[in-house]
């Protein structure tokens, strides 16, 4: 197999895979929702969003979504004539989630439409160790194997020291809120990481999708964590959605909120992308379950209930 040189990322965390392992240089195209790093801001987007999502609660797009599928739509557009201007030698891309990337079957036809045989890597990873193994493959098919190794690497031996740290016994119980309105808890590597991070994932299963819940399952499962995560979401705009969480009857009671361990995050960075900057996710989970939550919030979260002067405070890894 010879290695790729014209590569379009149709999905961010693979965007962040290729700049990580050296292979930046031969990314020609990228979608609109690829933001790191910086060099990849520059490049050719080759999809757009078809959904309403500047000022719009959540609630409004997740309907907009349903929607969507009902009618048989996608919620992305996929540039056809930009994709064959690039004339890629490979396309990564993802069946895993409709609402993540362009929708798989669509890539195909437009594949299809290319001159020549342009092969198509498809990303499905669940789990923590399969994130890893797809950096790899990625750095096989581009000519990176030992880039992509090296980053693999680093990335099993933090996640191996962080779960190496005494934990907390009897372990705390942990709520990831995917999405706000209506509830959604994360799943796939999500409850891995809180596991590793020694806490217990209360609502959410390793390796299967996120899933709804009622408010009624948060309450009674009497969360001493919870992490506000909304996917896709930056810090800032998860603050601002986290009162459709913060405010609803019973959550003053709950033990997380009792004891202020309730973390808003950059669930776009550090959750909802399975690329190297997971470990940060893990980092996060790690001072949420193990730190006093009258510390610092670490880079990239804030307790929900702490002044805006404190929220942007770093952490410090030994304390982990």
């Amino acid at each position: 197999m010879s290695a790729a040189s014209r590569v379009v990322s149709l999905l961010p965390s693979a965007t962040e895979i290729l700049f990580a392992i050296g292979a930046g240089d031969r990314v020609v195209g990228v979608t609109h929702e690829c933001d790191f790093p910086d060099a990849a801001r520059g490049l050719p987007k080759v999809t757009s969003s078809l959904l309403p999502t500047e000022g719009v609660a959540p609630g409004d797009i997740d309907r907009h979504i349903h929607a969507a599928r009902h009618a048989g739509s996608s919620i992305y557009r996929l540039d056809e004539a930009e994709l064959a201007r690039l004339e890629p030698d490979l396309i990564i891309t993802q069946e895993l989630c409709d609402v993540c990337a362009v929708d798989y079957s669509e890539v195909r036809r437009a594949v299809r439409r290319l001159a020549g045989d342009v092969p198509v890597l498809s990303l499905e990873p669940r789990s923590v160790e399969e994130i890893c193994l797809s950096i790899e493959e990625v750095g096989a098919f581009t000519g990176c194997l030992d880039a992509a190794a090296r980053t693999a690497g680093a990335m099993r031996q933090r996640i191996a020291e962080i779960g190496a740290v005494q934990r907390v016994e009897p372990p705390p119980r942990v709520v990831c809120i995917e999405w706000t309105d209506p509830l959604m808890v994360g799943g796939h590597w999500v409850p891995e990481l809180v596991r590793i991070a020694g806490g217990l994932s209360v609502l959410g299963t390793e390796g299967a999708p996120s899933r709804y819940v009622s408010w009624d399952d948060v309450v009674d499962a009497q969360p001493e964590v919870m992490i506000l995560m909304p996917c896709g979401y930056d810090l800032a705009r998860t603050l601002e959605v986290a009162p459709e969480v913060t405010s609803r009857s019973g959550f003053d009671d709950l033990p997380c909120a009792r004891s202020g361990r309730v973390l808003a995050v950059d669930g776009s960075a550090y959750f909802s992308r399975p690329g190297p900057r997971v470990v940060h996710g893990l980092e996060i989970l790690a001072a949420a379950v193990r730190a006093e939550p009258s510390g610092p919030a670490p880079h990239g979260a804030s307790y929900w209930n702490q002044p805006a002067t404190s929220r942007m405070a770093l952490i410090s890894p030994a304390a982990l």
